[in-house]
């Protein structure tokens, strides 16, 4: 005894030490040996138990534990029978005798040793494990500590980890699904008799117009005052409900009685805190693990529970709402129990937006605002379920008021409390639009009655979603939204308010049309009222010219009316797609009327160019007068499709005055502001604008109007204010759009394609003057890399815009790109040390080879080729690629995504380059990176490799038509054999290392090849490769480190498996568990007896699943055994 006592008081000694901030790392390691070295004697877990028993200090106690927890979970296979007896009997009786008195992460972690023993040795050694833990939840006084071990239970017993076979997990889900019924009866008694005792009866309404339905919500049980005591029990057992429903199916188990308990709790969520006197909390500790640690604080009974705490049983209840919402498959015999769920849930939405309740004054908005925002976001998420997933049960129920349910959406959506919470509910409502879309298109006969029951809601929603998205009504509101920041999609705060809310009206546009214009239209024309009557204020001088608006309540009028009208400015933009198709006709004049007004805006904007005029408060009102401008020119470049259906139109009619006037009007508004000087926001709204309208309208009089030939002669002439890069890509790219892509609706003879191609070679040529006369040997100036790069980045882009486009498109632009090609390859070899230059080269070629190879010809191309393997020595390669993430990287895979375009190319063309570019790719490149990481050059290499076996497999397979057809077991003719098995080689290397990228994408490769070229049945592959291959994606399963792609590895396994599964069930399978180390011949031949010879792929992964599992569980159950124990 005085040792242990001795021993005790050292360990506290150390762990004090251990956990001391002057101690130094060094003596951390010394002491952290010292303990391993000690916790892995045998029978070190009886000085634990003293430690545990005679010890308050936490550190000890955590340690003592946690040797517990390890002999358990790692070593129990080699513990003595008496000694398991042993532990059985102390454990639970330590943790009775001690739980009021331990801290609460203690009591827990305990509780989790005695569980994990439950879960090897229950029922057939711990009979008792699971009767005890009812036994203490039945108990009045230890009800919460018997609830703490249940939630365990079903959480370590429901999803174990590895240390169990497969049979042993599926024992111990069926054992506790036996328990389940009673499980559930004892919870819903606990909340019942905490609910009766605290609550009394009074008269409410009627919850909603089917209140017969709802039985216990006609008397609303309101709770006058809850003990701490009951309530820390409550959330316990709501705790273990929550979940228990994540796992448990729906069934009869889950009574009325127990969904009507857990609603009533729901209740507290809704309850606002007391203005007056507060009761005393608990103990003010909102953690959930200190308030179900109420049964071990003495002296508290009677103490109420706080706002706070109420709150949080009301979230708790949610929680396991929301559990059995999230269950999609529903019995049929569940559905009326659905029913019953939604009608009280409708009850609690109509007391979340009760805005004239006798209790309180408060508004639905500041209702929501005062309650829990957890409780807020738990019955969002509900809202979100019931309509995803449930709604389409639901809605033919004559029992359920679903428009008074979208009456109270409605209200709750358009009363949150923060802009997070109003978005989730838009997504609800989005939700919900998709359903009634999809609806209506499979229900055309009664459209207009499914319409019709939804419709008033529907204007409803949108009048108010477009208000929310107005300044002149919700200035503080949006002055709130970030809008500078840009998130991970690349936009701000305010920019993705403003598009979730565009999305509604969309959807709300596509059943509603004509009301929706005529709500949209109206407030729009108010805006461009004010819009269109600055032009009155400006003051004009010698030197400016000024707008004379300057009363700080004028400038704010016009700041919110400015915002508003670039917001509906989008949703204009946004509608475009309405008015084209089917409906271009019948909508034509809808559209016109709104095409004609953004040309009017823009014309009005450019000509009185309110960016360059001075006024009050410059930093506000400037950058809004930009983005209204720049607004007008994207929404009249949205309806570039329509005009383009509108020029079709045309064509077959006389009279074009309309649309030449549109376009005419458009362009004179556009091209002034194509200029260095005019603000970049606005300026890109322009080009894209023009490039619109070359592109997609594509009218025969464009590059004749006036306007248009002003910027040819701007690009052309070559001002001292060159445009900024991405500008002069864009006007490039319009430009030659014009002269490259046909007229819609003309014949080929009308198309004057010889005039076009002299001009476009024109064109082509004043571009490039400069590239063109570039020195050789390069002079090294700032300049000429300048020059260089531009000219490239124009140039690549051209040629990209016209990769989809007919033969003839692209055989002039080749013709007017052949001497700057060609220029481009004679410098490429001079610029091989300067990377950044490089590829910015290759980045042009490989837009070459992918729009233009045809044009270019074969001969050509095997020069550039040839000319690109010439450079790319090994030595450069080597340099290149070990620069990881560097632009020498970046050249390294253009130049192989160059090759993967060649090899694709279908015939004979490239056929001779095969063997130098697969020297290339297997001698060179794989070398280099084969033990490195370099993922993006491995993957470009492997791609390669790929595109070169998928469309070349003649190369290697020589099988006749003939014999493919008859499916003759001929001899294969097989060729280039080394190449093939070093590329095989090389894909099964790449699974035996850790990127998971690589892995992913080359089992893709395999199964694709096999899929299309049976791979896996090739004789080579099938004699020397197949089990290789097997084997290895079994040991990587086996050690789980690619287990994100579990699923796959299995469906690879099933396809390799398939050529032949007697093979692997007699053959590959005993031989692959024989040379699995840490197995005994019993274990080997359970392990193979388990899989199941089944040849249907779920029954096959299952096969697999179990081996893994077992497997690894063996290997742990043996490693724990003692040194010289008998396996028998």
């Amino acid at each position: 005894m005085a040792s242990e006592e001795a021993s005790l008081r050292a360990l506290e000694s150390l762990m004090t030490e251990f956990f001391h901030s002057c101690t130094t790392n060094d003596r951390k390691r010394e002491i952290e040996e010292l303990l391993n070295s000690f916790a892995g004697q045998p029978g070190s877990w009886r000085h634990c138990l003293y430690f545990l028993s005679n010890s308050r200090n936490e550190y000890v106690m955590m340690y003592s534990l946690t040797v517990f927890e390890n002999l358990v979970n790692k070593m129990w296979v080699g513990v003595a029978s008496e000694d398991k007896a042993e532990l059985r009997s102390c454990l639970p009786k330590l943790l009775l005798s001690q739980h009021a008195l331990l801290p609460f992460f203690i009591r827990n972690k305990l509780c989790k040793v005695i569980v994990d023993i439950g879960r090897q040795d229950w029922p057939m050694f711990y009979h008792d494990f699971f009767s005890n833990t009812l036994q203490l939840v039945q108990s009045p006084s230890l009800a919460p500590l018997g609830l703490v071990l249940l939630k365990m239970t079903s959480e370590e017993l429901v999803c174990p980890r590895e240390d169990l076979s497969v049979a042993r997990k599926e024992e111990l889900k069926k054992l506790l699904l036996e328990q389940i019924p009673t499980v559930l009866n004892l919870l819903t008694g606990i909340l019942e008799t905490v609910w009766d005792k605290h609550s009394v009866t009074v008269t409410t309404p009627p919850p909603s117009p089917t209140s017969r339905e709802t039985g216990v919500l006609v008397g609303d049980s309101t709770p006058v005052g809850l003990e701490s005591e009951s309530g820390t029990l409550c959330l316990l057992a709501l705790e273990c409900l929550a979940h228990l429903f994540s796992w448990i199916p729906l069934s009869s188990s889950i009574t009325p009685a127990l969904l009507a308990s857990i609603f009533h709790f729901a209740r507290f969520g809704c309850q606002l805190p007391v203005k007056t006197k507060p009761p005393p909390t608990s103990n003010g500790d909102s953690s959930p693990g200190n308030l179900a640690n109420g049964s071990n604080a003495q002296g508290r009974t009677g103490q109420m529970v706080g706002h706070a705490d109420r709150a949080r049983l009301g979230v708790m209840a949610m929680s396991c709402i929301n559990e059995l919402m999230c269950k999609n498959c529903v019995p049929l015999d569940f559905e009326e129990f659905l029913l019953r769920m939604f009608q009280q849930t409708f009850y609690l939405l109509q007391r979340l937006t009760n805005s004239h309740s006798h209790t309180n004054t408060h508004s639905v908005k500041n209702r929501l605002q005062e309650l829990d925002e957890s409780y807020v976001e738990k019955f969002t998420d509900f809202l979100r379920l019931f309509v995803s997933v449930h709604l389409r049960r639901i809605e033919s129920n004559s029992q359920f008021p679903l428009v008074e349910f979208l009456a109270l959406l409605f209200k709750y959506t358009f009363n949150q409390p923060t802009h997070e919470g109003y978005l989730t509910c838009l997504d609800i409502w989005s939700i919900f639009l998709d359903y009634l879309t999809t609806k209506i298109r499979s229900r055309l006969a009664d459209r207009d009655s499914v319409l019709n029951r939804y419709k008033d809601a529907l204007v409803l929603l949108l009048r108010e979603v477009l208000n929310r998205i107005q300044f002149r009504l919700n200035q503080s509101q949006l002055e709130e939204l970030d809008d500078e920041t840009l998130d991970d999609d690349q936009q701000t705060e305010w920019q993705r308010y403003l598009r979730q809310s565009l999305e509604v009206v969309a959807r709300v546009m596509e059943l509603l049309p004509s009301q929706t214009f005529s709500i949209l239209f109206p407030v729009l024309q108010e805006d461009l009222d004010v819009y269109l009557g600055l032009q009155q204020y400006i003051v004009t001088t010698r030197t400016n010219r000024r707008l004379n608006i300057t009363a700080e309540a004028d400038c704010r009028k016009l700041h919110c009316a400015l915002r508003d009208l670039s917001s509906l400015l989008q949703a204009v933009g946004r509608l475009a797609e309405f008015f084209t198709g089917d409906v271009f006709t019948a909508r034509f004049n809808d559209a016109l009327a709104i095409v004609q007004r953004l040309v009017e805006v823009t014309c009005y904007g450019s000509q009185i160019s309110l960016y360059d005029v001075e006024m009050a408060v410059p930093s506000v009102l400037k950058p809004d007068l930009i983005d209204v401008h720049a607004q007008s020119l994207a929404a009249l470049q949205a309806y570039s499709h329509w005009l383009a259906q509108f020029c079709s139109e045309v064509q077959r009619q006389q009279d074009q005055t309309q649309f030449v006037d549109l376009i005419t009007s458009g362009m004179a508004a556009t091209t002034p502001l194509i200029n260095a000087k005019v603000p970049e926001k606005l300026l890109l709204s322009a080009c894209h604008l023009l490039v619109s309208m070359a592109t997609t309208v594509r009218p025969v009089f464009l590059v004749s109007l006036p306007a248009v030939q002003n910027v040819f002669n701007l690009i052309t002439e070559n001002h001292n204010h060159r445009l900024p890069q991405e500008a002069h890509v864009l006007v490039c790219r319009a430009l030659s759009n014009m002269l490259l892509l046909p007229w819609p609706s003309l014949p080929e003879a009308e198309q004057q394609w010889p005039n076009r191609s002299a001009n476009h070679t024109r064109l082509i040529s004043t571009l490039t003057h400069q590239y063109r006369l570039l020195p050789r040997p390069p002079d090294h100036h700032p300049t000429s890399k300048v020059v260089l790069q531009q000219t490239l980045c124009v140039l690549k882009d051209i040629v990209d815009s016209i990769s989809g486009e007919a033969t003839k498109s692209r055989q002039i632009c080749y013709q007017s790109l052949q001497e700057s090609v060609q220029v481009t390859l004679a410098l490429f070899p001079l610029y091989i040390q300067q990377p950044d230059v490089t590829d910015e080269m290759l980045s042009f070629f490989l837009t070459l080879f992918q729009a233009l190879r045809v044009q270019m010809g074969v001969a050509f191309t095997e020069q550039i080729i040839q000319t690109f393997l010439s450079m790319f020595t090994r030595e450069q390669l080597a340099v290149s690629i070990l620069q990881e993430g560097s632009s020498g990287s970046k050249v390294v895979q253009k130049f192989l995504k160059i090759l993967q375009v060649v090899v694709q190319e279908p015939g004979q063309t490239f056929k001779p380059m095969l063997p130098s570019i697969l020297s290339l790719c297997m001698e060179q490149v794989y070398p280099i990176v084969a033990e490195r990481s370099c993922p993006d050059v491995k993957a470009e290499m492997f791609e390669l490799l790929f595109q070169i076996l998928h469309q070349n497999w003649r190369f290697f397979f020589k099988t006749s038509v003939l014999s493919s057809v008859q499916r003759t077991g001929a001899e294969e003719h097989m060729e280039n054999q080394a190449q093939f098995i070093a590329a095989m080689q090389a894909f099964g290397q790449s699974f035996l290392q850790p990127d998971i990228h690589i892995f992913k994408q080359n089992l893709s490769y395999l199964e694709i090849l096999n899929s299309k070229h049976k791979l896996y049945h090739r004789k080579l592959f099938r004699s020397s490769m197949l089990f290789h291959f097997i084997n290895v994606l079994l040991q990587v399963l086996l050690h789980k480190s690619h287990d994100l792609l579990q699923d796959d590895i299995t469906v690879a396994l099933y396809n390799m498996a398939a050529v032949d599964f007697q093979a692997f069930y007699s053959s590959f399978l005993p031989e692959f568990l024989n040379g699995c180390q840490g197995l005994d011949p019993h274990q080997r031949t359970t392990l193979a007896r388990n899989f199941t010879p089944e040849r249907d792929l779920p029954s096959f992964s299952q096969g697999v699943y179990r081996l893994v599992n077992d497997l690894r569980f063996y290997r742990l159950c043996n490693g724990s055994l003692p040194p010289g124990t008998l396996k028998l």
